[in-house]
């Protein structure tokens, strides 16, 4: 028995996190096929479209992504890469530009277990507050479950993309830095933080951290990805 879109969300996202992607895939389409006003929910599954080489599946989840969220910088950055690669240079501009745009704007008592869970069901209100684009809710609520448990390096990495989603390229670079060194191993943390810088326009700090993924992880695709858009034409 189907246990509903939220079981299916969580799921969803914990296989994406853990970049088990064909497992992701699964219950993300349920997800959007039964609650379909969740951006990153798109952007996930255009991510997991792009790197199987469904390009036509992977633009139209970004552009859905992007309808829902007009400042998401990650989905108009992909959606320059994949628009790259299909040829579709002047869609390709017309993204590149959008995300130019939109670039431009605890208590002692509790155990380790139960500050967890206290610190998770902070940071899923986080999620909902960034995907809405409530981000100085959604820093609230990231802060408030750091307080709890300052050693989550995906609440710490998501409170660094919601800086940067508000344009607090400082607070972002900080707050990311500490997740990286946190967990060096930890990708996710290190690609976020050359995002924040290519959103500044310091496309070669943004290359030497995607740089440094790609050597441990040749195959991590959205440092891929990112990469490839540094590459592409429409970057010059």
């Amino acid at each position: 028995m189907d246990k509903g879109w939220q079981h299916n969300y969580d799921c969803g996202r914990k296989a994406f996190d853990e970049q088990r992607y064909d497992l992701a895939l699964l219950y993300l389409e349920k997800v959007a096929s039964e609650k379909n006003t969740y951006a990153d929910v798109y952007n996930m599954l255009g991510l997991i479209y792009y790197n199987n080489g469904r390009l036509s599946d992977a633009a139209s989840a970004f552009n859905t992504a992007i309808e829902l969220n007009p400042n998401y910088t990650e989905a108009s950055l992909s959606l320059t890469v994949v628009y790259n690669d299909l040829g579709r240079f002047d869609k390709s501009k017309d993204a590149y530009m959008l995300a130019r745009q939109s670039r431009q704007e605890s208590d002692s008592y509790l155990d380790p277990y139960v500050k967890g869970r206290l610190a998770n069901m902070h940071a899923s209100l986080g999620v909902i507050y960034k995907d809405l684009g409530i981000y100085s809710q959604a820093v609230d609520e990231f802060k408030k479950a750091l307080d709890l448990r300052p050693d989550f390096i995906d609440i710490k990495t998501e409170l660094g993309s919601a800086y940067r989603d508000m344009k607090d390229f400082s607070n972002s670079i900080r707050v990311l830095t500490e997740a990286v060194e946190l967990n060096a191993e930890h990708t996710t943390p290190r690609v976020q933080l050359g995002l924040t810088y290519y959103t500044m326009g310091e496309n070669e700090s943004a290359r030497q951290e995607w740089s440094k993924v790609l050597k441990e992880h040749p195959e991590d695709p959205m440092a891929s990805m990112y990469m490839t858009l540094l590459n592409a034409p429409s970057n010059g």
